[in-house]
Parts: structure tokens; sequence; C-alpha cells
């Protein structure tokens, strides 16, 4: 590896065993309530090294890359990549921050279903020639922008449990799959793998036996077809969970035993995301207007009213919102609960509340019910598990400013790298002592790295 990242301005406190995730919450709300009350984030990346661990003592020798758009900044980043992980690009901008690491072309993979001609163009000049295709157009595409191109088809899982229909959306049949065979074959164009994906709200475990069988089949078409395979993605979907993990190798396992043993020199990869992120991140953010409203306008459709008329119902409006840092909860449920930072007695009356972001759009809901203690303006709320999908590339609506970021790592976790030889004077740069008695400024922060 060449490095990090030069023009990115940040630092990540070592903290000695005295000082806690908690602690650097306190310091940096303290900090905020006196200068301004931002919306801030503290990233532990200590926990992208347990995981990583976790990921090599369960699931290994699958070899995980990293879907980059799940969360990019750069302290996430480098630390991934002196870890050794691969990643998942989706666009020329995500191929370009990471090469701005000094992670070799084999390492990236182009995993975008739907590629701008330009960016194929930029792949090929760059020397990334993994990719992933679903169709002859794109397959078409490819071939006149990117001669060298190793091609991955992306099959479809069928899962009727999930509870969203993306595995069917991207992804093409076994049927399809000799078409596209017969037109590579045309073009010249070389295929060298099948990458599938499971979603991570999917309960059936029995999808990656299915979606397993279907790539031996696929492997075997190939064959007919003279084209050398070498790799199979089993895609992202790992929630962070160690139980989610265990379960998954258990199924996977023996199936990858018989159908992709070692002596047959298919490569096995993943990409897990907010697997490596999610758990991670913790985000604060702080009241700025409050109001009373009608019990029935807060219940969602359907749902009996029960409560006395007499209390109150309050909706809170938040620093932060879905043209932000929860710009997911656009297109999935809202994986955190939020908790009230100020103490507060266990005997305190708690109220049906909701939560909205500050653009005043209808779609700026955060929170549609839940109970809270009546708060004020000013107070701040905390959401934990908020690594993966709130760290990318975000709105400008409404002049939206991007929270800041305080990274933070034990020293514990910082013997864990050195134990495994990654600790370099490169990465020491980055870091500073903190002792338990903490104090972070504001400088010691997250800067966009364009």
């Amino acid at each position: 590896m060449k490095g990090f990242l030069e023009d990115a301005n940040y630092s990540i406190g070592l903290l000695d065993e005295g000082a806690t995730l908690a602690d650097v919450i306190d310091n940096c709300i303290y900090e905020h309530t006196h200068a301004g009350k931002k919306a801030f984030f503290v990233g532990d990346l200590g926990k992208l090294v347990r995981n990583n661990i976790q990921w090599q003592n369960v699931m290994a020798p699958i070899k995980p890359f990293y879907p980059v758009k799940c969360n990019s900044t750069p302290g996430v980043l480098e630390i991934l990549g002196t870890l050794g992980v691969g990643f998942a690009c989706s666009s020329k901008s995500e191929m370009a921050l990471v090469q701005d690491l000094g992670i070799s072309p084999e390492n990236i993979i182009y995993t975008n279903p739907c590629k701008q001609a330009s960016q194929i163009k930029y792949a090929a000049k760059a020397g990334i020639n993994i990719m992933t295709c679903d169709n002859d157009i794109e397959l078409k595409k490819i071939s006149r922008n990117h001669p060298n191109a190793k091609l991955l088809l992306h099959i479809a899982t069928e899962d009727i449990t999930a509870d969203e229909e993306m595995n069917m959306k991207f992804g093409t049949t076994l049927k399809n799959c000799r078409h596209l065979m017969e037109c590579a074959k045309e073009l010249g164009v070389q295929i060298v793998g099948v990458k599938f994906h499971v979603s991570g709200s999917s309960k059936d475990l029995q999808t990656y036996i299915h979606a397993i069988s279907d790539a031996r089949c696929v492997f075997d078409m190939a064959e007919e077809f003279g084209f050398k395979m070498n790799m199979l993605d089993i895609g992202g979907g790992f929630t962070g969970s160690e139980l989610q993990l265990e379960e998954v190798n258990h199924v996977i396992r023996p199936l990858l035993d018989v159908y992709f043993p070692k002596e047959s020199g298919v490569n096995v990869i993943a990409e897990p995301g907010c697997y490596y992120v999610s758990s991670a991140f913790t985000l604060a953010v702080n009241i700025i207007a409050k109001k009373t409203v009608e019990y029935d306008k807060l219940l969602p459709s359907g749902v009996e009213q029960t409560r006395n008329d007499d209390e109150p119902v309050f909706t809170y409006y938040i620093n932060d919102g879905v043209y932000g840092s929860f710009a997911s909860k656009l297109s999935e449920k809202l994986n955190t609960i939020p908790e009230v930072h100020k103490k507060y007695k266990e005997d305190e009356p708690l109220f049906a509340s909701s939560l909205w972001g500050p653009s005043c759009d209808e779609l700026d809901q955060i929170v549609e019910n839940c109970l809270l203690p009546e708060l004020s303006v000013g107070d701040w709320l905390i959401f934990d598990n908020m690594g993966s999908g709130t760290l990318g590339e975000q709105s400008t609506f409404n002049n939206y400013q991007r929270p800041l970021i305080y990274y933070m790592m034990s020293f514990s976790d910082w013997d864990e790298m050195q134990d495994a030889g990654i600790a370099s004077d490169t990465l020491m740069k980055n870091f500073f002592f903190v002792p338990s008695c903490i104090q972070l400024s504001p400088e010691d922060r997250f800067s966009t790295a364009a």
C-alpha cells in the first residue's frame, strides 16, 4: 500500500483503558453545547478491527470486498485497507477514492449493475478489470469500452420471505446465462465467475443453498463455452451479528466444499458492508424545535387510540434527517432506537412522540411513534448502529451540512493491529493519545475528501 490519503484531514483518538465510547460522546456534547449544537458522529474504528478478526475466524478463506457506498469515510477505508480487505465500487468516484489509498486493481471490483460508458472507460484505464453484468445490453457496452474486462455474471436469487424485491430487480436467470455466454463469446469478452446477493432482511438461509447450486450450474455451463471460471461472489447481506455469520457459514460451507472445493481453484469472495461499519458509528443529534400535536394524527393508520386525552403528545425536530445521515430511512426501516442523552428518573412519565428532520419536508420523518420523556429544545438524542448507508455521498437539500466525525480506537484494538503486523508508521501519524479525562477538540474531526 502507498499509504493514507494525504488530503484527508482527520485524527483518531487513541483511548486508554479508563475511557469509553460514552465518555467520548459526553465530551463532544459538552463542547457542542458551548460552541454550536451541530450533529456529530463518533466512530469506533476498533470495531472494524474486531469485526475483521471475527470474519477471519468464521468465514475464512472467503475474502471480504467492502462495498464503498456503505460508508466511504477515509477513516473506514484506510483501516480496512490496512487490514487487507478488498473493495467493491459502484462509481468512478469510489474507484478513485480507493485508488488513492494505493489499493491494487486486483483488489477492486466494479459492481454497479448499470454502468456509464465513461466510467467503464475509467475502470479500463485504471486496470480495474473485474466487474459484474446481468444483461446483454450491459455486456455489449462493456465490450466496446473495456476489452480486457473480466465479468462476473450476476444471477438473481429467489427469496419470497425478504421484505424487499431488490433480489429480483438485479440479476439474470439461469436460462439467460446461456444467452449471455453466447454473446460474450461472439464479442470476445471474458466471463470468469458468478455473483449473487441474498438480502440481509432474508430469514430463509435456504436461499443460499439455491443460489450456490445455481452458481454451480452456471460454472458447468461456462465449461461448454470454454470460459475459465475462477471466482464466486456470494454478495452481502451480512448484518454484523456473529450469530448470523455463523448461521450463514454453517449453511454454505458444506456446499462450497462440494461444489467449489479448494482444488477447483475458485476464489470465493463476499461483500460485507454493514457487517463492518453499522455498529461502529453512533450519531448524536440536537432537538431544534418542539410542538404539541393531536394524538390521532401521530398514530399510524389502523392503530386504536388508547391514551388519556389529557396527556400531551410531542413532535420534535432534530438537526439531521433523511436528506443527511438518515438517508437510508427513505428506502428501509430505521434499525436503531433513539436514546435520550440527559439523565432522567426511572419513574418519569413517557409521552408519545415523533421525530422529524430539519427540512420541513413531509418525507423527512425519522421516527413515526416512540415513547420519550418530555424533552426541551437543546436536548440531545443518541442513535447507535448508524455506520451503514449514512456516511457516503449526501444531499445538499436546505444547505445540509455533513456532521463532524470523531474517530476513536482503544489501546487494546490498537494492540490487535500491531499483533497482526499492520500497524505502520503511516497509520500511527493519524493517532493521538486521549487520557481518561477526554479532551477532543473540534479540529480533531473528519474533513470530506472529495
